[in-house]
């Protein structure tokens, strides 16, 4: 649908003149919903971790304790927000990079060194912490959640609307919705029911989001894999 066709479908639903652009429009009620489609975007990204923008990220890990600011020198991109839970591994050892490491707990570590097959992460200021020292230059990766609502139509993620032809990574028929009753509220108009109707609709779109996973009444991390012997679970006859 593109940034252009959102904006068309909601002005055809609010009753006022169509546009046939958006970016760059010197129509005050257009670069109104301009702002509001920005507001729509940021909002919605920011009220769940969607699938669609969950990245991954490889690095090489440095010889030392901090591998450098982890949004531009980790992750190049830019475009980092958090990093999503349980997911950063040493691609070469195949071991989990256990963290994140609170004050304390780092503290506590500097006081009493520990060496072992885990090492351990924290995020000090701006840079990306391991503990301990690595020793050897391995691949290391890790899942984050990006700050990108939308793309060019190029496929260059971004963080606002810059052309009409954008197209959102969430769902656009949601941003629409969200479009519509924001207008709505900033020209004091009734909005109540198409929020509602808005609000129904993120909440069954959060819990299709990226499928279920089976649940399991095992105590244990079934996803956590220990370093050891790999024993398969069939095959024995062959």
């Amino acid at each position: 649908m593109a940034l252009l066709g959102m904006i068309q479908k909601v002005t055809a639903r609010i009753g006022i003149s169509t546009p046939t652009n958006v970016i760059g429009n010197s129509d005050s009620q257009v670069a109104q919903l301009l702002a509001l489609a920005q507001e729509e975007g940021e909002d919605l990204r920011a009220r769940f971790q969607w699938s669609a923008l969950v990245r991954n990220n490889t690095f090489t890990i440095t010889l030392a304790a901090s591998q450098g600011a982890l949004n531009g020198t980790v992750i190049s991109d830019g475009d980092y927000d958090y990093i999503t839970d349980q997911t950063m591994w040493n691609r070469t050892t195949s071991l989990p990079i256990i963290g994140p490491l609170n004050s304390r707990s780092y503290q506590t570590l500097q006081a009493f060194p520990v060496t072992g097959p885990y090492q351990q992460w924290m995020l000090r200021g701006k840079n990306l912490i391991l503990d301990p020292v690595p020793t050897s230059a391995d691949t290391a990766a890790f899942g984050y959640y990006s700050t990108s609502f939308c793309e060019s139509s190029g496929g260059t993620a971004q963080q606002a609307w810059a052309a009409d032809t954008d197209e959102g990574l969430l769902n656009e028929s949601l941003m629409t919705l969200g479009i519509r009753w924001r207008w709505l509220k900033a020209k004091g108009l009734e909005y109540a029911e198409d929020f509602a109707t808005y609000e129904r609709r993120v909440t069954d779109a959060m819990a299709r989001d990226g499928g279920n996973e089976t649940l399991s009444l095992e105590s244990r991390d079934r996803d956590y894999r220990q370093a050891g012997i790999i024993v398969p679970i069939t095959g024995y006859g062959s």
